[in-house]
């Protein structure tokens, strides 16, 4: 099993993508810590990653509190004794044309894509350049370890409504090309995969037809159809992916495979980037 005595955090997982993420990580032997908002979804995707043979614990809520992102990494090193790692994936959009958008909107949607995964890094840090360390005295060399970050196609191209998103989204691949210099020298890749049309219960449902909370927040979600038909009529492939295919993307700079590939970002949309 490729990834056999590994450990993976991954936030947003309880759901969608994320889930799907755990799930093909554990499939291929990692131990993984699971997280959502909400207690129930994130025990179901341990559960689900149990029932396929792998290992995992839970930590339990939102990536943008105080103290979360240390809380999260010393649950993978006190469950699994390390980190090997770190996939940052949780998020959702709030969108609105720039005149409408609140600080408010604009504040929560940053937060939660690119200043949570700036404090997950911070805070894995000290653990794995100590880990760096220990081995490359005991062994030689650090053994690979990776960073997987979310992208957007929104972040690389725009896209009218999502000011916000696609602003945190090109801070995704300036703060993945950045700290792959920086962590370079404990053997650690970071990546981004930048995600074009999947299909995920935010773009499935009609535009304002659904809500989700987000810690007190009710907030409409979903596509408008006519926008979705047009944009999967751009995609070569013809289709929008699957939480599934977006997993294996991430799955791919996760393997030794990719040991020699750091600071880059692959866009996962069936040959449409927005």
């Amino acid at each position: 099993m490729p990834l056999h005595n590994r450990t993976a955090i991954v936030t947003g997982s309880g759901r969608g993508i994320g889930r799907e993420i755990a799930l093909k990580l554990a499939r291929e032997g990692a131990n993984v810590v699971v997280n959502d908002l909400d207690a129930e979804p994130a025990a179901e995707t341990v559960a689900a990653v149990r029932d396929a043979g792998g290992d995992a614990v839970a930590c339990v809520g939102s990536v943008t509190e105080d103290g979360f992102a240390e809380r999260f990494v010393r649950t993978a090193v006190e469950s699994f004794g390390g980190l090997d790692i770190i996939v940052n994936n949780a998020g959702y959009t709030w969108d609105n044309v720039i005149q409408k958008m609140t600080d408010d909107q604009w504040r929560a949607i940053l937060d939660v894509h690119l200043t949570a995964p700036f404090r997950i890094l911070r805070a894995a840090q000290p653990v794995i350049s100590a880990a760096a360390k220990a081995e490359a005295a005991a062994q030689g060399r650090a053994r690979a370890r990776k960073v997987v970050n979310i992208a957007s196609v929104a972040g690389l191209a725009g896209n009218p409504g999502q000011v916000s998103y696609a602003a945190a989204k090109a801070g995704v691949t300036g703060l993945s090309r950045t700290l792959a210099k920086e962590w370079g020298r404990y053997n650690v890749t970071v990546n981004t995969v930048a995600f074009g049309l999947i299909r995920t219960r935010l773009t499935e449902a009609s535009a304002g037809d659904s809500e989700i909370d987000v810690e007190g927040r009710r907030i409409k979600v979903g596509v408008n159809p006519a926008i979705l038909d047009a944009a999967t009529s751009l995609i070569p492939l013809g289709r929008a992916g699957t939480p599934v295919e977006a997993a294996n993307a991430v799955y791919l700079f996760c393997t030794e495979e990719s040991d020699y590939i750091t600071g880059e970002t692959v866009v996962c949309g069936g040959g449409w980037r927005g």
